[in-house]
């Protein structure tokens, strides 16, 4: 079931019957979560499907749309749904991950029921659980702009979407087994998909010479960067996760787990077939798919050399991404520029500063930050919170900076902020490995990327004019990243890496951003079908309101 715009008209199809309403109205879909198989010719193996399909159906809406998306699960085992990059704007229970919904029990079903408000752009969504995306369950999500907001870029001829990531032989319950059980994931990679496809040359798409297409490019990878190249063309940045770019030109493009970037690419070249290469970066060696971008008057394929950097060209990577900016003058989900908020003026009213670590607690592997190993609780926490069950998590159970020399303890890790703060937050990388951090129900500019410790001297090279505002952030090896953010979004929000196998041995925390006044000015209520689970089963859903 999906719907698509007919005319101005959003359409559905069911089996049966069209529904039509006006854009900008509520936008209804049914899904099924199933097991199938996922046909990698050689290497079938046993995914998650929504309605049959992996990856799941693309999501279509316009600024400000409500989206109900009715979620039955067939598997066997719990399941949920978190929408990367979507703001869920005074309503964290409907963000999916386990520190706010409780899981949709095998055989039950859940509505969400969420708008997207104030964003354009390109997202994804994806299973939160334990490690079950690597199995599939996800799909694009496309926020398109309204009518009478200009966007800075002509209509292109086509608008392809490609899900990349990395992806293993071993199914997901085994690699779950292996992370209970103590011990890494593999570095490497078993291969590197594109849309479901994982072998060479299987995908292809079919493009007409002298037209401009539409590229959205998400890593719903589970923990390996990744390089996109199409041999022959250029790429023109013009959106990073609903951010409006200015629009630079680049031979490829580095996009770590979790990112999503759109790129232009004119078709200027011979009319033949040319390869779209996906590569791993930063793991020591080069693992990647072709696929084909195929001219529809092609005379066959014409053989280009790549202009991908190094597999591990740190430096490469850091000018790249130091070289994407805010374009000031477009507009965003509104008419007013993406400039007019100027985040370089406002006054800091704190610092934190994370650090990530790894080490083993009673022989088996975990992952935390300044200190702390995130342990999910038995109840979801905003579940706790809304109903003032106690000992469940502790306000201020991680501190705001590393702490030296006092090893890794295991905690329901939560920090306590006050609405619309303003906050500085350093992200401080002492590993040899590339990381990725993401912040629910933000965008956060990122003022500052560059290798070494920070210190307060660094804040001397932030750029406080144009940053790229965005919602997941790379760090590199033994560097640091600085971003500001301005927490307006009341709720219970996870902050993680987005390294599923790190965050799921305790790389994340939640930021409980909290306002006194409980109004639906500041959050909306709890929903009234919530699922209810751990210590808040038994209670009166009857109640609401905090």
């Amino acid at each position: 079931m999906g719907w698509w715009l007919n005319g101005g008209i959003w359409m559905m199809m069911t089996t049966t019957i069209i529904y039509f309403v006006k854009s900008g109205d509520t936008l209804f879909y049914n899904w099924r979560v199933t097991y199938g198989e996922i046909p990698l010719r050689t290497l079938p193996r046993r995914g998650i499907l929504i309605n049959g399909q992996f990856p799941g159906p693309e999501i279509r809406s316009l600024t400000n749309d409500n989206l109900v998306i009715n979620v039955h699960n067939d598997l066997d085992e719990p399941f949920l749904l978190s929408w990367n990059g979507v703001h869920m704007r005074k309503n964290s229970y409907q963000d999916g991950v386990y520190g706010t919904t409780c899981p949709i029990p095998p055989g039950k079903n859940y509505t969400y029921d969420f708008q997207v408000k104030d964003q354009v752009g390109s997202y994804f969504y994806f299973p939160s659980l334990a490690v079950q995306k690597l199995a599939g369950g996800y799909g694009s999500l496309r926020i398109y702009s309204l009518p009478r907001i200009p966007v800075p870029f002509p209509e292109p001829a086509g608008d392809f979407t490609f899900l990349i990531g990395d992806w293993y032989r071993r199914n997901h319950t085994t690699l779950k087994k292996i992370l209970d059980g103590g011990r890494k994931l593999p570095t490497m990679p078993d291969g590197v998909m594109i849309n479901g496809q994982g072998l060479s040359s299987v995908y292809s798409i079919t493009v007409d010479k002298g037209k401009t297409y539409r590229f959205r490019l998400s890593n719903v990878g589970l923990q390996t960067s990744l390089n996109f190249e199409i041999l022959g063309h250029q790429l023109k940045l013009i959106e990073v996760e609903g951010t409006h770019t200015v629009q630079s030109m680049y031979t490829s493009l580095d996009i770590h787990v979790g990112q999503t970037y759109s790129v232009l690419v004119t078709m200027d070249q011979p009319p033949q077939n040319y390869s779209i290469v996906v590569s791993t970066r930063f793991i020591g060696a080069d693992v990647g798919v072709d696929s084909t971008l195929h001219y529809s008057n092609s005379k066959g394929h014409k053989i280009v050399p790549s202009r991908a950097p190094d597999p591990n060209d740190i430096e490469w990577s850091i000018k790249q991404a130091q070289s994407i900016r805010t374009n000031l003058t477009a507009s965003g989900p509104r008419t007013k520029p993406q400039g007019s908020y100027h985040y370089g003026k406002m006054k800091i009213s704190r610092t934190i500063i994370l650090e990530s670590s790894a080490a083993l607690v009673k022989r088996k592997q975990r992952y935390a930050i300044n200190g702390v190993s995130f342990v999910p609780p038995d109840t979801p926490l905003k579940l706790a919170d809304h109903f003032k069950i106690k000992n469940v998590f502790k306000v201020g159970s991680i501190p705001d900076k590393p702490r030296r020399g006092g090893g890794m303890r295991l905690d329901t890790a939560v920090m306590g902020a006050h609405h619309n703060a303003f906050l500085e937050i350093v992200f401080q990388n002492r590993e040899k490995i590339v990381q990725s951090y993401h912040l629910d129900g933000y965008n956060f500019w990122i003022v500052g990327i560059n290798k070494g410790k920070w210190s307060r001297a660094s804040r001397r090279d932030y750029n406080l004019k144009d940053a790229i505002s965005r919602s997941t952030t790379q760090v590199y090896p033994e560097s640091w990243t600085a971003i500001y953010v301005a927490l307006d979004n009341v709720g219970m929000w996870n902050l993680r890496s987005q390294s599923w196998a790190r965050q799921y041995l305790g790389q994340q925390f939640y930021l409980r951003v909290y306002s006194p006044v409980h109004s639906p000015r500041d959050e909306y209520p709890l929903p009234k079908n919530a699922l209810l689970c751990g210590r808040a089963s038994n209670k009166n859903m009857s109640i609401i309101t905090p």
